[in-house]
């Protein structure tokens, strides 16, 4: 009986095995690894690594370009009032320390009121100067002047110009033809350059409004507009960044003010030698001309020479010309050098480049504001490059 019921169960197990479903799960099963999934590379990865450093530091660049040129943009809407700013922080910059100096004997706002008047009318003084000069010379520079045309007329007939009395006569005939022609025109320009005499006074005037404040209370300004804006974590490297753009920026204007004067005494003494008429004007044109820096102070001796020409013949002009050589010469190899050394120093060529592309931006406004503007930039990177000690 039990045999009979184990073959019967190993009967039923046979064939339960013999008809089992084929693609069941079988008793002992093989697990294979599995292959990894290969996905496809992005094409900036299939590129060389400097294609792609490239790149990035292209899109990089054009958006800084982009801002920048928005800056520039919004800056020109409101050209009036960043030129009132520039100069009341040039100003600020010059009356600051006799400011400081008379605040340890009087009260801070006499102490600012004496130091704007005094310059206000020590800049009157050597524009009423100049002005008593020109009146004074008027006379004998008319004369000088046509006893010069007539040298240079003589000038030309002889070589290598070989230009005939004809010639002369014809071009001076084409320059009275030309201004009685365009005189409606030169009207018309010398009305709209009242109007700019009109923004030049509303300009002065608000520079002067804003040198006030920031002579008296600068610091107490600072502070304000950073507690204002700025969250607590980020006023560190805001006072930083402003400290150093400051520093660079009086730096540079201090330093470009002791060198325009340098050249306007140098001029000057050159000028008086050589008996050039008209020398204490040319020698404040030289020193108003020197804030522009490479370009400035060669036009200004340019205007020199013209003067010397027409009043004391070509050898004077010749004179004037080597010195234009000479004093270039030593404003760049020897003046920047020494004077600038506590400012920011920049590379000539970063200057020249610095002076063109403001000049092309906003003209002699952008070639005067060019170079103390890419200092400031230049000092604020480093600042904040830096690691402030802990």
């Amino acid at each position: 009986m039990v045999g009979d019921g184990r073959r019967r169960a190993a009967g039923a197990g046979g064939r339960r095995r013999r008809g089992r479903v084929l693609g069941s799960r079988p008793a002992y099963t093989v697990r294979l690894p599995a292959v990894p999934r290969t996905e496809p590379v992005p094409a900036a990865e299939r590129t060389v690594p400097w294609l792609r450093v490239g790149a990035a530091y292209a899109w990089r660049l054009i958006l800084v370009g982009v801002v920048v040129y928005g800056v520039f943009s919004i800056l020109g809407s409101f050209q009036l009032i960043a030129v009132a700013l520039f100069l009341a922080l040039v100003v600020t910059t010059v009356l600051r320390p006799p400011a400081d100096l008379l605040n340890r004997f009087l009260p801070r706002p006499l102490s600012v009121a004496v130091a704007l008047v005094g310059s206000i009318l020590l800049l009157l003084a050597l524009l009423a100067l100049v002005g008593n000069a020109v009146a004074g010379e008027s006379a004998r520079l008319a004369g000088e002047f046509r006893g010069g045309v007539h040298r240079i007329e003589q000038w030309l007939q002889r070589p290598p110009f070989r230009l005939s009395p004809g010639r002369l006569s014809q071009l001076e005939g084409q320059v009275t033809h030309y201004l009685s022609a365009h005189r409606s025109s030169l009207l018309s320009r010398a009305v709209s350059g009242l109007g700019q005499v009109v923004e030049f006074v509303t300009g002065g005037a608000l520079a002067l409004f804003a040198s006030v404040f920031f002579i008296h209370s600068g610091e107490r300004l600072w502070r304000w507009i950073r507690d204002q804006l700025l969250p607590v974590g980020a006023r560190p490297a805001w006072d930083r960044a402003g400290w150093a753009a400051w520093r660079a920026f009086a730096g540079y204007t201090r330093g470009i003010i002791i060198v325009a004067a340098t050249n306007a005494v140098l001029v000057g003494i050159a000028l008086l030698v050589l008996r050039v008429p008209l020398a204490l004007p040319l020698t404040l044109l030289e020193f108003f001309a020197a804030f522009v820096p490479l370009v400035g102070s060669p036009v200004a001796l340019g205007v020199a020479t013209i003067v010397a020409l027409a009043g004391r013949g070509p050898l004077t002009a010749v004179a004037v010309l080597a010195l234009i050589v000479v004093i270039g010469q030593l404003e760049g190899h020897v003046l920047h050098p020494l004077v600038m050394s506590w400012a920011v120093r920049l590379h000539p060529l970063v200057v020249a480049v610095s002076v063109i592309a403001g000049s092309i931006i906003a003209g002699v406004i952008g070639a005067v504001v060019a170079v103390p503007l890419v200092s400031v930039v230049w000092a604020v990177l480093r600042a904040l490059r830096a690691v402030p000690p802990p």
